[in-house]
Parts: structure tokens; C-alpha cells; sequence
């Protein structure tokens, strides 16, 4: 079983800039969602907590979103590098005007979901596809995930054997997590 949490609003997901491997800090609202995510995680799994490890990406925004997920349920956090997030590359940090002035035409023909495989120097969605299949055939025991919104749609899309399309369709909520439990994900807010 597997509990899957994306990081709080962050201060670039206000301003529109896809962060990728870069960093921003959590918004008040997003600690507040850290926070009331947490004490639901908490009555989600009460009385099987020590059953659980929690892995987490050693990204900023998740490492802070963690810290707060503990005061609820107080256990050690193991970073995991295959929970970071996609990058896109020199484009990490960017919004898409920016894209657009500097790298004109790279997105002439992209959708909302699609574009982010298209910079030069960022990662293939097969390469992420392979870390998280790795990351998921290393779990042995009841976990809690926390990471980021591109790689939670595609960690939820090979778990649950979606087309790439089905995949970065998927919602992206800071609000609430996905249980994934014999091969469904549950959102659970």
C-alpha cells in the first residue's frame, strides 16, 4: 500500500513557473495543506502508523511538506531521489511565456499536458517511466510518498498501467492523497 502526497502550493505554482528541479517555497496555503493533509493521513492509517515508512523527495518543497506531514504522524523521512520531479531542463523555473521568448517555436503544436518532454536538455518520459517503475518494484512495505505533481500523475500511471496520454491527464491536487492499493488509486481528500 502505498499513500501518495504531492508537496503544498508553492510560490511558483502561484506565479505560473514550472519548478521542475529548481525550488520555491510553500505558500501559507500550501503549509495549511501540508498541515490539514497530514492530520488526514493521520486518521487514514491510525493504530498501523509504525507499519509505514515515508519516502520523500529531496527536493525543498517536499522536504518541507514533509516536515509538517510528521508533527501528524511522527516517524523518520527517507529521501528518495527517484520521488523528484520531472526536470524540463534549462527551461526548470520558467513559465511558458519565458519559454516562448527564449526558445522560440519549442512549442508551437504542444498541449497543457505534453509540453513538458519537449525541452532539449530535460528528461524523456520513458527515462522518468524507468524510475519510477524502479522505485515502485522497491517498495516492500506500507509507504508514504510524498513528491510533485508531473511525476505523482505518472507514478499513479504506471501503477495503474495508463497510456502516457492517460497519464499526464491525471489531476494534480495539493489538497488531499491517492491510496494505491490492489492496482487502484483512491483519492482520498
Amino acid at each position: 500500500m502505498i499513500y501518495l502526497l504531492r508537496h503544498g502550493e508553492t510560490a511558483w505554482n502561484l506565479a505560473g513557473r514550472f519548478q521542475g528541479r529548481k525550488d520555491s517555497p510553500l505558500t501559507p496555503r500550501g503549509i495549511e495543506q501540508a498541515d490539514q493533509v497530514g492530520k488526514r493521513l493521520a486518521r487514514e492509517i491510525y493504530g498501523r502508523e509504525r507499519t509505514f515508512e515515508i519516502q520523500v523527495s529531496p527536493l525543498g518543497r517536499a522536504l518541507e511538506t514533509a516536515a509538517r506531514i510528521t508533527r501528524s504522524i511522527p516517524l523518520p523521512t527517507k529521501e528518495e531521489p527517484r520521488l523528484m520531479e520531472v526536470t524540463v531542463g534549462a527551461w526548470d523555473g520558467m513559465t511558458h511565456y519565458e519559454i516562448d521568448m527564449e526558445y522560440p517555436r519549442a512549442l508551437i503544436g504542444a498541449d497543457a499536458f505534453d509540453w513538458f518532454f519537449r525541452a532539449p536538455d530535460g528528461e524523456t518520459f520513458d527515462d522518468v517511466c524507468l524510475r519510477v517503475t524502479e522505485w515502485l518494484s522497491d517498495i516492500s512495505g506500507p509507504t508514504i510518498a510524498i513528491s510533485h505533481g508531473l511525476t505523482g500523475r505518472i507514478i499513479r500511471g504506471v501503477y495503474l498501467g495508463l497510456s502516457r496520454r492517460e497519464m499526464l491527464e491525471l489531476p494534480v491536487p495539493q489538497d488531499g492523497f491517492y491510496r494505491l492499493d490492489g492496482g487502484v488509486a483512491d483519492f482520498i481528500e
